[in-house]
């Protein structure tokens, strides 16, 4: 007894998948990949996206119709695109309006098709990102000490760091609300934007723990003493163009003559980052810092590299207890302490920059001195707390403020408490 011949379900054009399977089969590339799946789903309107947001393909009836889909239009659907776990892309379809929507059988397997396409066609280009974030990961951590070696890694990546290079670390803070992979998208837009100064320029997160948002290393060779600059020209531009809703701070370090001098302007580098996020930030959401202009903070530098215990123990025994009853009550020691010594001690300037009556400066400093036992009206009090705020910048903490919702604020008066 012969087997009943196996059945197509009902909307399925085998023809069409045929053709998606074909175009991966033989390595046509991307582009011929969604052009078949475009094919297969009616003449939708496609757009293949790596997982940071880069466009790799489009399939569109015309200009329009292609900013359209990479728009939010309410008839545009997003499929992320996987393989195993790994989110490696995204696939946005617009259908014709005289299509009926696909099976999601058909639909499954396209997306399974596409996604094994760009897994395989960006492995190579993935594998790199990972070796050059390892290697800027070693010289950030200081686990590359031998100028050989780091010219050896640096070679292997196609960079030459031998007649000079210097490090570049942006900070990026998103204030809207996004979707998931921002943070990829910094790191894709930075490169890009630091290539279009110093196109042999390689950049990558810096993977640390502690840091605050998006952070982005950046290796920039040459023996230019001033590449460092325009890359942070460049890739400003760049992110403010690609990346509304964002604020960033930006440190450069200085020129490392030699591979073995890399590890160094990577401190340098992150501590300018570190001063730059500190600072007044410029009309377009910008603070910028060179290590150079870093003033008395290169003085901690040393002490940062040869015992930060002693570093945190500083910060600890002065502005520490600032940051935390200003995290616990939203108040704004910090800020009027920094604003104080700004306006040289002078109580009614720093009422002044900070829009406030001079009696709450006065209660506030009051408060600074009963938690610190640092007195601001000597110069002891003064220098102690001074260096207390740098060392809380080169230790890269952020002091979190609000608005003076102490009880007695609104009379200028804050009560002792205990």
């Amino acid at each position: 007894m012969s087997s009943p011949a196996p059945r197509t379900p009902a909307g399925i054009d085998l023809e069409a998948l045929d053709a998606v399977t074909d175009a991966v089969e033989s390595g046509a590339g991307l582009p011929e990949v969604v052009r078949a799946a475009s094919r297969a789903l009616d003449d939708a309107s496609l757009a293949l996206t790596d997982r940071s947001g880069a466009v790799l393909a489009v399939a569109a009836r015309s200009t329009a119709d292609e900013r359209t889909l990479l728009g939010d239009a309410d008839d545009v659907e997003a499929h992320d695109l996987r393989v195993a776990d790994e989110q490696v892309g995204q696939l946005r379809v617009r259908l014709r309006a005289d299509a009926d929507a696909p099976s999601p059988m058909v639909l499954r397997i396209i997306l399974t098709l596409v996604a094994s396409e760009v897994q395989r066609v960006r492995a190579p280009a993935r594998a790199s990102e990972l070796a050059v974030a390892e290697f800027l990961h070693d010289l950030l951590n200081r686990r590359l000490t031998d100028g050989a070696e780091v010219a050896a890694r640096a070679d292997e990546l196609g960079v030459d760091v031998r007649g000079g290079a210097a490090i570049v670390v942006v900070r990026a803070q998103l204030h809207v609300p996004t979707e998931e992979g921002w943070r990829e998208r910094v790191i894709t837009v930075a490169e890009r934007g630091a290539r279009a100064a110093v196109p042999t320029a390689v950049a990558a997160s810096s993977g640390r723990p502690d840091a605050v948002g998006s952070e982005v290393v950046i290796l920039v060779p040459g023996e230019e003493p001033d590449a460092a600059e325009r890359v942070g020209d460049a890739l400003l531009r760049e992110l403010n163009a690609s990346l509304p809703g964002h604020t960033f701070a930006l440190g450069r370090s200085r020129l490392a003559a030699e591979p073995a001098d890399l590890p160094r302007a990577g401190n340098e580098a992150l501590l300018a980052a570190n001063v730059a996020e500190g600072d007044t930030p410029s009309e377009e959401g910008q603070r910028v810092m060179a290590f150079d202009d870093t003033g008395a903070y290169r003085l901690l530098l040393s002490a940062m590299s040869e015992d930060p215990a002693e570093l945190q123990r500083f910060y600890a025994e002065t502005i520490e207890p600032l940051v935390a009853y200003d995290e616990q009550y939203e108040t704004d020691l910090v800020v009027t302490v920094e604003a104080f010594l700004d306006a040289d001690g002078n109580v009614a300037g720093t009422a002044s920059r900070l829009f406030t009556h001079r009696h709450t400066i006065r209660y506030r400093l009051e408060r600074v001195r009963e938690l610190s036992g640092l007195d601001v009206g000597s110069t002891d009090g003064r220098e102690k707390l001074s260096l207390g705020l740098k060392a809380m910048r080169v230790l890269g903490i952020a002091a979190r403020g609000g608005p003076a919702t102490e009880q007695g604020a609104s009379g200028g008066r804050v009560p002792r408490r205990g």
